[in-house]
């Protein structure tokens, strides 16, 4: 097994965790972000979907979710940013026995609100939400999700039944919004006893209903914590914005190659500007014309203009997957992400201007960003 390196982050630090089918990678950058260094790989051989930084009641904790082929997931975390992990004797996030189901993988992890300092939610493959209320100590399997009267005729995407995205309202304690493929987004008002369906206006293409009440292929949803009425969606075909909390959607797809895409961003202070990396299609999940850009809206999706200045624009047919793009909240924003070919790029001023920070990680399926 190959041997890890490490990295020391202090405050005011930047922290990009990076998951890859082959285990995670810890990159730490200066204040600045001009120079960069990373730490890994660990959980070498596992695929690692999710990661979680928690700088939540004084902590430092790194959150892991990697699946092996022979063990299946674990939840693991570290202090002291991977130079020590927890290992778990037993599976920590599982399915009741009485579910008749076993935990595929873990696709999510969220920790809670600041209120809520002690709560970490998990979505998971196949699709059901998890709860931890004691730091990650236990986890609860969110019943009323999981036996929803729906449920039965969720039918899983590409990737599988999975609950891939989680938005915690910043507002609204009890209510959290959802994001299934191919379910749908589901939401509740109640903190999780009731949930339902909420996908007015979305798309379902290969549905012969092409408007169902569930069943649309989300791709990624991102919801403004300045403005929490203003939602994006990147869907499997469809560029949507909701302006009312994710009840109605809007088409946005205005000047983009193609409305198909993966991973989306939204700025943490501009509710009118959001990141997405259009795809071909379903069926050539590659850039547009072998060119890597990454498209900025401004005016809340009326426009979208293309940012490729230091990003390859020959022969580059790359795949940039739902959770591999990452926004940071410094000033002007920094935006993150990772290619099913290894590659790494970052950009300190709101995409304007791209770098390589790693070429020849092996795939990258997650992208998270911090400031320590």
């Amino acid at each position: 097994m190959p041997v890890a390196r490490h990295v020391t982050l202090s405050g005011g630090d930047h922290l990009l965790l990076v998951g890859t089918m082959k285990g995670a990678f810890v990159f730490r950058g200066d204040a600045s972000r001009a120079r960069w260094e990373f730490g890994g790989p660990y959980f070498p051989g596992s695929a690692v979907y999710a990661l979680a930084y928690d700088g939540r009641a004084g902590r430092r904790r790194v959150w892991a979710a990697p699946n092996s082929g022979h063990f299946g997931a674990l939840l693991r975390s570290s202090d002291d940013f991977g130079r020590t992990w927890t290992d778990p004797v037993v599976a920590n996030v599982k399915f009741p026995q009485s579910s008749g189901v076993a935990l595929k993988q873990i696709w999510q992890v969220a920790p809670g609100r600041d209120h809520e300092a002690d709560a970490i939610y998990c979505g998971v493959e196949p699709a059901a939400l998890f709860v931890s209320r004691d730091a990650g100590e236990t986890w609860s399997l969110n019943d009323g999700l999981w036996n929803h009267p729906q449920r039965a005729r969720w039918q899983p995407g590409g990737g599988g039944l999975c609950l891939h995205t989680i938005a915690l309202d910043p507002e609204r304690p009890a209510r959290i919004r959802v994001a299934i493929s191919t379910a749908g987004m589901y939401v509740t008002d109640d903190g999780g006893a009731t949930w339902r369906p909420s996908n007015q206006g979305v798309r379902a293409d290969f549905l012969p209903d092409k408007h169902p009440e569930f069943g649309q292929c989300v791709h990624k949803i991102a919801q403004s914590r300045r403005r929490p009425d203003r939602f994006y969606l990147q869907n499997h075909f469809g560029l949507y914005r909701s302006d009312d909390r994710g009840e109605t959607w809007t088409d946005v797809a205005n000047g983009v190659p193609s409305d198909f895409g993966f991973p989306l961003g939204i700025h943490p202070r501009d509710p009118d500007t959001a990141w997405i990396v259009p795809l071909e299609s379903d069926q050539f999940r590659c850039t547009p014309e072998g060119r890597l850009r990454v498209f900025r809206t401004s005016d809340a999706g009326a426009s979208w203009r293309p940012l490729d200045r230091g990003l390859p624009q020959a022969d580059a047919y790359e795949t940039v997957l739902r959770d591999a793009l990452a926004v940071d909240s410094a000033d002007p924003c920094g935006v993150y992400f990772g290619t099913r070919s290894g590659k790494l790029f970052a950009s300190a001023d709101e995409g304007e201007t791209w770098r390589t920070l790693a070429d020849g990680l092996p795939p990258i399926v997650a992208v998270k960003s911090a400031i320590v």
